[in-house]
């Protein structure tokens, strides 16, 4: 619209500096011949401002209604100047030739302008995708020297892990000890088996098996991965609602390792609501690729955060290891697929996983 009203006022100041120029004709004696030659030369500002801003067909228009103009006061001075009236009119050619070289360069000019304006935006895509790509290669880079040191060093922990875990049990099994002693027991073996999930999530990330590929049918697999994460609920009013497309094509997946990547999005949205609400696990086809959807009605993730979300050992909750979504994006990678997150419209999450139907078609 703006832009439009541009063209519309530099119209208008076309129109009305012919106007101005032929009134100067009108009003000037024929036998003032000076003056009609400086008024005669004035009509190339017009003609020339019309071909820069509208291009050639708009230079020649202006120039064929700036000759249209002139023509009443050449016809005027052909009684009395005849050889001035040809002159006059040889200027009218003259016109329609500056206004198509005119609006031509000026055309050749603009395009070449939004030539570089485009070359310029497509290097600066390329530049930021090749930031991106830098970025994600040095991560990597970074994710597999930390995968390669830290698995052997989980492996020398797990053992003595295991031998304080022994040794608690056998220690309980006794049962001389008093209550503080059996307290400190019952601690001994709750943060072993923490240390020992801990361990087993983090080499679950730096090693992480290779998928075996079958079939799925998709809401089983669903029906299945709530039933578990309904254990997860407590006491607390959560309502779990599934909204599944019919019919949905069956999804070639490892069907562990796909279910474990939903157990842990749902079991986060439901610790994401303390004071409840609804957990919506949504399924749909696109095109040759299945989406599905867990959204929550919780506390949300911080737009700062939500970059960092699937990095791994970084976490928002108090007792969190930072690994689950890790491991969930590593999956979801190998599958081909994509594991995005996004703020709601109103509260909430929405995480999505885009899963080619097909394995070895990217998602």
């Amino acid at each position: 619209m703006r832009r439009e009203s541009v063209f519309s006022k530099r119209g208008a100041m076309v129109l009305a500096a012919i106007i101005l120029i032929s009134l100067l004709h009108h009003v000037t004696p024929v036998e003032r011949l000076h003056w009609h030659n400086i008024f005669q030369y004035l009509y190339f500002l017009p003609i020339a401002w019309a071909a820069l801003s509208f291009g050639w067909r708009g230079g020649l228009a202006t120039a064929i209604l700036a000759g249209a103009s002139h023509l009443p006061q050449v016809l005027m001075a052909r009684q009395v100047f005849p050889d001035y009236t040809i002159d006059q009119l040889v200027d009218i050619p003259l016109f329609c030739a500056a206004g198509i070289f005119t609006g031509s360069m000026s055309e050749r000019e603009r395009k070449q302008r939004e030539e570089l304006v485009r070359t310029t935006q497509r290097l600066t895509e390329v530049y930021q995708e090749l930031q991106r790509n830098f970025e994600q290669m040095k991560r990597a880079e970074r994710l597999y020297a930390l995968g390669q040191l830290s698995a052997g060093l989980a492996h020398e922990i797990r053992n003595p892990l295991a031998s304080i875990a022994g040794a608690a049990g056998i220690l309980r099994r006794r049962g001389h000890e008093d209550q503080k002693n059996a307290e400190c027991l019952d601690i001994i073996s709750r943060e072993c088996q923490r240390l020992n999930q801990l361990l087993t999530n983090f080499l679950d990330f730096a090693r992480p098996r290779e998928p075996r590929y079958q079939h799925v049918e998709v809401s089983p697999l669903l029906d299945s991965v709530m039933d578990l994460a309904c254990h997860a609920i407590g006491k607390q009013s959560i309502e779990m609602r599934r909204e599944l497309e019919a019919p949905l094509p069956p999804v070639e997946c490892d069907p562990e390792l796909l279910k474990q990547v939903l157990l842990n999005l749902i079991i986060n949205a439901i610790q994401a609501m303390p004071g409840g609400g609804e957990v919506r696990v949504a399924a749909r086809s696109q095109g040759e690729k299945l989406l599905i959807q867990v959204i929550d009605q919780g506390c949300g993730i911080s737009p700062e955060d939500r970059d960092k979300i699937f990095d791994p050992f970084f976490t928002t909750k108090e007792n969190g290891t930072g690994l689950g979504l890790s491991v969930a994006h590593q999956i979801i990678e190998q599958h081909g697929g994509i594991l995005t997150a996004e703020a709601n419209p109103d509260r909430g999450m929405a995480f999505s996983v885009l899963l080619p139907l097909e394995h070895g078609r990217a998602a």
